[in-house]
């Protein structure tokens, strides 16, 4: 028999000696007796505790025939199979594996492309899903239009098969700012997500693909004067619209979902239910004074809040009040800047706000304004 045949048998044999019964003791277990020491799995200890010695005992005679039994077949290997190992074994010990790691993984990816699709199959499948669930239109369509791309280039691929790289690089392949980026990448989490939870694939490959970074652009406000020459440059159908963004700061996506019964004048608040809000999360907003003035004049018992052509009527409204330069999210952005400068009430604005901690509001909205400005801001008043 030759020394490499042998010397599997050799270690079995070096780590049966080592095993042996003790009794064990521990306050916080006192349930458990005996210990089973000198138990090795892949050089790393294991401990095991038991009730008995008769339990104790039962497993090492287990382990024993197993070892045995490995020790037949040890003496049986074929000597390519041995040279395999070896080499097997020099390429993963940098990487801290084993070959019996690398053997169980492999066929986990194995398993996974049997189980797969490919991503054509997996895209409506994932739309017909987040439908069912009750997700919004236009969640939907951002989700329709971004998968739209990423079928058109790997509708093919199993997607099992397709690792952090081929994402990144194709994600990378688009010129977009570094924000459009990163809106791909969460449709495709969500893609891969829901694959994983499928059992499409092992794992999510965004999980590896890093955001990309962000500046930290400083929030642009319009002046109290701006403000002021928009309010009075909206036509009437689009004006509660401008004032609610303006002086209640709401999304203009949960405006636009806005109806008129829940703008309780009477009680000096604005509901945004919770299927209306983009956090899912019901709030009430505080109508203040010159809302209110703006507001009354116009006001109806029920129905939308914004007319048809809502952008159209915004940037005319922009023209005749001669505002070139629109920040963006520009009324929401005022809103919380001057509201932060007068009243100096963190908590209650990230309620108005809907956040649920106060820190966007320091990082992003403090000292944007000083207070003069702010004064003036919630001093615009409808002239009639």
């Amino acid at each position: 028999m030759r020394l490499w045949q042998r010397e599997p048998v050799f270690a079995l044999q070096r780590q049966r000696a080592r095993i042996g019964i003790a009794p064990y003791r521990d306050s916080k277990r006192p349930h458990l007796k005996w210990t089973v020491k000198g138990h090795y799995v892949q050089g790393k200890r294991v401990r095991q505790f038991f009730k008995t010695k008769g339990e104790a005992e039962t497993f090492v005679a287990q382990l024993t025939i197993k070892a045995e039994n490995l020790g037949t077949r040890a003496t049986q290997i074929d000597p390519r199979l041995h040279v395999m190992a070896i080499e097997a074994h020099e390429i993963l010990s940098p990487h801290g594996k084993t070959i019996l790691e690398a053997a169980q993984f492999y066929v986990s990816h194995l398993s996974a492309i049997e189980r797969s699709c490919t991503v054509e199959e997996l895209i409506p499948s994932l739309l017909q899903r987040k439908e069912s669930d009750g997700k919004r239109d236009r969640y939907l369509k951002d989700l329709r239009t971004r998968l739209a791309h990423f079928q058109q280039d790997y509708g093919k691929r199993i997607v099992a098969t397709i690792t952090a790289t081929d994402c990144d690089d194709w994600i990378n392949s688009f010129r977009l700012s570094s924000q459009s980026r990163n809106n791909y990448r969460s449709v495709l989490s969500v893609l891969f997500s829901y694959a994983v939870a499928r059992g499409y694939c092992a794992q999510n490959p965004l999980e590896k693909v890093a955001k990309a970074k962000i500046g930290d652009k400083p929030v642009e406000v319009l002046t109290p004067d701006e403000t002021r020459r928009l309010l009075e440059n909206t036509e009437p159908d689009m004006l509660p619209y401008v004032a609610i963004g303006a002086f209640a700061g709401l999304r203009p996506a949960e405006i636009s979902r806005l109806d008129w019964s829940e703008v309780r004048l009477g009680r000096n608040f604005i509901e945004v239910a919770a299927a209306k809000s983009k956090t899912a999360s019901r709030r009430l907003v505080t109508i203040l004074p010159n809302l209110r003035a703006w507001l009354e004049p116009l006001a109806r018992t029920s129905g939308r809040i914004t007319p048809p052509n809502p952008r159209m009527k915004l940037n005319l409204a922009r023209k005749r009040a001669g505002i070139e330069q629109w920040p963006s999210n520009a009324l929401r952005h005022s809103f919380a800047s001057y509201h932060l400068a007068k009243f100096q009430d963190a908590p209650a604005l990230a309620l108005q706000l809907g956040h649920t901690t106060t820190a966007m509001l320091f990082s992003h909205y403090r000292e944007v304004v000083v207070p003069s400005a702010a004064e003036e801001y919630w001093a615009i008043w409808p002239s009639r």
